[in-house]
């Protein structure tokens, strides 16, 4: 059986060392091990490398491990993902089919990835295109919007509503504050509609989390603020399976 050609990007020295020890101690299918603390110098030599399977940090100083693998795109290798993150984080990972192993790894954990790798399971480029949304969408709770002025940073779970105006739009906020943007209503769902916003109208985006109630038959939301917001008829059904409701 070919042994299979290891490479371990990790920017922490003794994770690195750890692993390969690991490696080498309880996993026979594993040949040559190539060891990186810098993802720049890894990008440099992996072609070369030709690796088999990469064990691939995330968060990292110089690049992140998303950073590093769209520099490869397409993947001919396998990818296992090495993270400290919670639980909130790691319903990302297990809704993709890549492995992922959490620090300290445990041997059982390790093991059952490498058997995975041997059986040649590699995470085609529309699996890390989904996993890479899910853990960005899962993490990221701010956006940064162009202002008249500047750049804004808004926490997400601030924002109440948006309001369409003209080629701009306003955040309204949940302390009362409005937030003039540069960007049409249309750019701004692009950006916040596969978070918990939802367009209702041509005139409204809302933090579904900021909902306080939804009449039905005249297709009125209320907000937090007590502000009622016309919903589109057209929208309403779409809305109702948003709330998850029958």
């Amino acid at each position: 059986m070919k042994r299979l050609n290891t490479i371990i990007i990790d920017d922490e020295e003794d994770s690195v060392n750890l692993l390969r020890i690991q490696l080498q101690r309880h996993c026979p299918e594993i040949g040559e091990i190539h060891t990186f603390n810098s993802p720049l110098k890894a990008l440099q030599e992996i072609v070369q490398l030709k690796p088999d399977l990469v064990f691939l940090d995330i968060e990292m100083p110089e690049l992140n491990g998303f950073q590093f693998l769209e520099h490869l795109a397409p993947l001919n290798f396998s990818v296992i993902f090495i993270t400290a993150y919670n639980e909130f984080a790691l319903r990302a990972f297990r809704f993709s089919a890549l492995d992922y192993l959490v620090k300290p790894v445990h041997i059982n954990d390790l093991t059952d990835a490498v058997n995975k790798a041997v059986q040649a399971i590699r995470p085609s480029g529309a699996q890390f295109d989904l996993f890479q949304k899910q853990f960005y969408l899962e993490r990221i709770n701010k956006i940064a919007v162009s202002s008249l002025t500047g750049i804004t940073f808004v926490n997400l779970d601030e924002i109440l509503y948006v309001e369409a105006s003209s080629n701009y739009s306003i955040l309204v906020l949940v302390d009362g504050e409005k937030v003039i943007i540069s960007k049409t209503l249309k750019d701004v769902q692009e950006i916040l509609e596969e978070r918990n916003f939802f367009r209702i109208h041509r005139q409204y985006i809302i933090n579904l989390h900021k909902v306080k109630h939804f009449n039905k038959n005249d297709c009125l939301l209320t907000m937090e603020n007590n502000k009622q917001l016309q919903v589109a008829r057209i929208q309403k059904d779409k809305l109702i399976e948003r709330f998850g409701l029958v």
